[in-house]
């Protein structure tokens, strides 16, 4: 069980993290603050531990930032009626008056295992995973991050989705709107890199008509499509530092302007971002602003790349390749014991992305019934010394050329959007 512990007072903070790492099960990190907590503490932490009186944000804010995404438990030597009240209305599990003894907080330890076991096994948990089909969580990498990705989407805590290109993000922020209360309203996607900077702000919060030149007829944009529902905004990285100060004051204020308009527009959204880029190192450049930062990642889920679940890449590839030959209307295929061998010691710079892409060109071009592991061209694909960015304008320039530069169709085989395909070619200077 990993335990994060959040107290100021470096004795008591000590003594716990002592007595605490003297059992087996238990994986310990401490944080002398909720500030330093907010900014560390991810997916993979299963309980905190939070005193209330602490310097700069107080344990209640401290939760309330929180929002019901993890399970908690308070020890305070400084408590009020009225804290205690909020803290249970929060939803902490356990209230612990300093001093106590070790043997106490084990034993609130325990029954916080015990219910967190008894969820990991529970029907409903399982139905929501099985009903939505696209994930395969084989391995316990993804089974964690799904099982709390489940979890979180109850609430309505703003999400950051962090994970190399491919690794399938936005199948995550769909999950995660199908899982909670606001599932039978949209949800509203959009790539950041995709849209041109100028139209942007358009995009996001809509314009009256006149507002420029090419303004016919007003236009809602995807905070009023997404309303009552969930916007995803991938690649958020990407955001002009412009636009990042209005989106601020959108997700603080929950009101939006269109652009040209002054009417100001009420607005009910929940928000999951996404990112590959290394977000902290663009808040140190100056190119993503904190506050924002703070803003929209009050759950941070990182998304490991395939080649980290290598217990879902068979199960991943003959579903494809059910798909595929389905929307060919191919006979169907099997892989043979070589071609899943080397889809499996293949490490999938392109993650499922790629591994689609993989099997979709091996279905079409095979002419046996069983695909081979020559059928798969992998060996062509090897990273050898090449980066990412070679990799991916690589398997774009490959793409294309066995669509004969069909944009539609290379964006389907690829996975993504018709715009943001056409940002990458402009990006990697392809010529179509």
């Amino acid at each position: 069980m990993n335990i994060a512990i959040v107290e100021d007072d470096i004795n008591m903070r000590k003594s716990l993290e002592y007595a605490l790492d003297e059992y087996d099960d238990y994986h310990i990190k401490t944080y002398k603050n909720a500030q330093e907590a907010l900014k560390k503490i991810d997916a993979s932490v299963d309980l905190i531990i939070t005193d209330i009186t602490m310097p700069g944000m107080d344990g209640i804010e401290f939760i309330k930032r929180l929002d019901g995404a993890f399970d908690i438990i308070v020890i305070t030597g400084n408590a009020t009626l009225g804290r205690a009240i909020e803290s249970v209305r929060l939803g902490v599990k356990d209230f612990l008056m300093k001093p106590f003894e070790i043997d106490t907080l084990i034993e609130a330890i325990k029954r916080e295992s015990k219910i967190q076991n008894k969820l990991k096994s529970n029907k409903t948990k399982l139905t929501c995973k099985e009903e939505n089909g696209d994930f395969i969580a084989k391995s316990p990498a993804l089974e964690k991050i799904l099982t709390f990705a489940t979890k979180a989407a109850r609430t309505d805590a703003s999400i950051l989705l962090m994970g190399e290109s491919g690794v399938g993000k936005e199948l995550f922020a769909n999950f995660i709107h199908q899982n909670s209360p606001r599932k039978q309203n949209p949800f509203i996607a959009i790539n950041m890199a995709a849209i041109p900077e100028s139209l942007l702000e358009s995009e996001l919060f809509g314009h009256e008509k006149g507002a420029f030149t090419d303004a016919l007829q007003e236009k809602k944009g995807h905070f009023e499509l997404a309303n009552g529902g969930t916007l995803f905004l991938d690649e958020i990285a990407e955001m002009p530092i412009a636009l990042q100060a209005k989106l601020l004051r959108v997700l603080q204020e929950r009101i939006i302007t269109r652009v040209g308009g002054t009417k100001e527009i009420a607005i009910d959204v929940r928000i999951v971002s996404a990112t590959n880029a290394n977000i902290l190192h663009c808040i140190d450049t100056g190119k993503f602003r904190e506050d924002l930062y703070y803003r929209i990642n009050t759950i941070i889920l990182s998304i490991p790349p395939l080649r980290e679940r290598i217990e879902e890449i068979i199960p991943i590839a003959l579903e494809m390749l059910k798909k595929v030959c389905k929307k060919y209307d191919l006979e169907q295929l099997d892989l043979s014991d070589d071609a899943k061998e080397k889809l499996e010691a293949y490490k999938w710079p392109g993650n499922v992305r790629e591994l689609i892409s993989v099997i979709e060109r091996a279905a079409i071009l095979s002419d046996a019934t069983c695909i081979s592991g020559e059928d798969l061209f992998l060996e062509s694909r090897s990273p050898k010394q090449k980066d990412i960015h070679t990799l991916e304008k690589e398997l774009l320039q490959e793409v294309l050329e066995s669509t004969e530069h069909d944009l539609d169709e290379a964006s389907s085989i690829l996975g993504v959007s018709k715009e943001s395909l056409q940002a990458k070619i402009k990006k990697y200077n392809i010529k179509v």
